[in-house]
């Protein structure tokens, strides 16, 4: 099928009667689905936060607790993948119901959990509801929507995507020093209730939806079991790897071994076994297409920035500038508010300007956004921080959006299932490797740097007797006798010396964020031009 073909497919595929919004205002319905999405993401990073709180509460080590974060992650990415499959078969207000349901009655059994194995096995659960509900919204939403006005409906879901991972940090840190951490899963349940009950009054199961579900159910229910467990295997083992590969060391252990031979194993058995299956759960021949492939690939570079940030940020302004955990959340709050203004103005231009040419301006403005934190000093302030993030934000929307529509063009409307499925597990895999990718970077320059300047802490060196001289008088101005003052000047030395090392280490982690944002403009390049404004007479 060429370029051309599939995008008459997409746009012919649409029509009023097979629209998700049942005759409602499908902006109305955007709103209604992204509501849950918010819930989602939000909670993932309220998570990550309250870690501390949850280890002290159930009276176990900080590594033990990050289960909590990886099991739910490991959770969502087998759902994410074959979401797609599955609400094709169940149908995709029925399925969303479902998730929506098994996520908010997870967070109930989350918020009394009452040790860490109760809490982790619930977490599974929350993380196999939460895994299938982004996939079933952005197929609502490109049923509800003309492919021409897709863009402004994926703005209002990506305010919920790119907005809840800034506003989590503060509301987890606020809601765990004011009450509890039991609190942070215990706000999902009337969230999710409010959703079941819109989307269950508002939204309807689109009548093309419906007819292909009961062509595929008339040949007969054929499970693919093989390429599902090989899903399941793969995706979930390199979840596991890139959680929990820096904490263990990487390769030096063996668990982390295992579980990448099994995720490297599987993952590329899944390729010959998928695409020679007649109803694949997975389906890698959309990743086939070059829109769809360049597609993928800015979304897990714009996963990867996204996700790393929001971890990173607020971990440095933390141990390095000793903010509280509600400050460091406040200092990206105002990028939110950026986000949340351009997101309907890159709405409307997506339906006017070419998305690749969006796609290379937001790459770009992200790219400076981590060469701006580059110029990272021990004297930075609070506005800095916040400025930051607002460049990051600003750049944001000129990614997520673009990448989001363009990635349904020339896709079938029976494949949109399958490519909002694969659109997400970009996102959440970037996230991963993001989050893994900034982590052992920090690591490992820590240590370079450490391993050169230390070389200057010599007895021997001029440069270091000096700075000695200087701080033991010093000290002793401050009242200190003379022996007390020479180890204070020691100690400060020792503590100077590796504040700078973090700082450095931690540039280094922008400098290779930035290159990543860098790399997506080639990738956007690729993009073929896709139709654009009102539909042409016919359609």
């Amino acid at each position: 099928m060429t370029d051309a073909t599939q995008g008459g497919a997409s746009a012919g595929g649409w029509s009023p009667e097979r629209s998700a919004a049942g005759g409602h205002n499908p902006y109305l319905i955007a709103f209604v689905v992204s509501i849950a999405t918010f819930m989602e993401v939000l909670d993932t990073t309220i998570a990550n936060v309250a870690l501390r709180h949850i280890a002290g509460g159930l009276a176990v080590g900080i590594d033990e607790s990050t289960y909590v974060i990886t099991s739910y992650l490991v959770a969502n990415a087998i759902v994410l993948s074959i979401s797609g499959w599955l609400a094709t078969m169940i149908g995709r207000k029925r399925f969303y119901m479902m998730c929506v349901a098994t996520f908010s009655v997870a967070s109930l059994l989350c918020g009394f959990a009452w040790n860490l194995e109760s809490l982790v096995l619930f977490r599974i659960l929350q993380g196999l509801g939460g895994g299938g509900m982004a996939t079933s919204e952005q197929a609502i939403l490109a049923d509800s929507f003309p492919p021409h006005k897709r863009g402004q409906a994926f703005a209002i879901y990506g305010v919920a995507v790119v907005v809840a991972p800034v506003v989590g940090p503060t509301l987890g840190g606020w809601i765990t020093d004011t009450y509890s951490w039991h609190w942070v899963f215990l706000i999902n349940v009337p969230m999710g209730l409010l959703s079941l009950f819109l989307v269950g009054t508002l939204v309807r199961e689109p009548s093309g939806a419906e007819e292909e579900r009961a062509k595929l159910l008339r040949k007969g229910l054929r499970v693919d079991y093989v390429g599902f467990a090989l899903v399941a295997i793969g995706l979930g083992s390199l979840e596991y790897v890139l959680d929990e590969g820096q904490r263990n060391d990487w390769f030096g252990s063996n668990m982390i071994v295992v579980f990448a031979v099994l995720a490297a194993v599987s993952l590329l058995a899944l390729i010959p076994w998928e695409l020679t299956r007649e109803d694949p759960i997975v389906d890698l021949r959309l990743l086939g297409r070059r829109q769809f492939a360049a597609c993928f690939l800015v979304m897990l570079g714009t996963g990867a920035v996204l996700i790393s940030t929001t971890q990173i940020l607020p971990q440095l302004l933390q141990t390095e500038l000793n903010y509280t955990a509600m400050l460091a959340g406040l200092a990206l709050s105002p990028g939110g508010i950026a986000t949340l203004v351009l997101m309907p103005v890159v709405g409307r231009l997506v339906s006017t300007v070419q998305p690749k040419y969006l796609i290379m301006f937001g790459a770009a403005i992200v790219a400076f956004s981590m060469w701006h934190l580059t110029g990272l000093t021990g004297d930075i302030t609070y506005g800095y921080a916040a400025l930051s993030r607002i460049f990051l934000a600003m750049g944001l929307p000129f990614l997520f959006l673009p990448v989001t529509t363009a990635s349904y063009d020339g896709v079938p409307p029976d494949k949109t299932n399958q490519a909002s499925a694969l659109i997400n597990v970009a996102r959440n895999i970037g996230g991963s490797m993001g989050v893994a990718l900034a982590q052992t970077i920090l690591a490992q320059r820590q240590q370079f740097h450490q391993s050169r300047l230390i070389e200057h802490a010599a007895p021997s060196d001029l440069g270091y007797q000096q700075t000695i001289e200087t701080m033991t008088r010093y000290f002793q101005a401050q009242g200190s006798n003379a022996s007390d003052a020479a180890s204070q000047a020691v100690a400060w030395v020792g503590k100077t010396l590796q504040q700078q090392v973090d700082f450095l280490a931690y540039i280094d982690v922008f400098w290779t964020l930035a290159i990543v944002a860098v790399l997506m403009i080639p990738t956007a390049a690729a993009l073929r031009p896709i139709k654009l404004g009102a539909p042409a007479r016919g359609h």
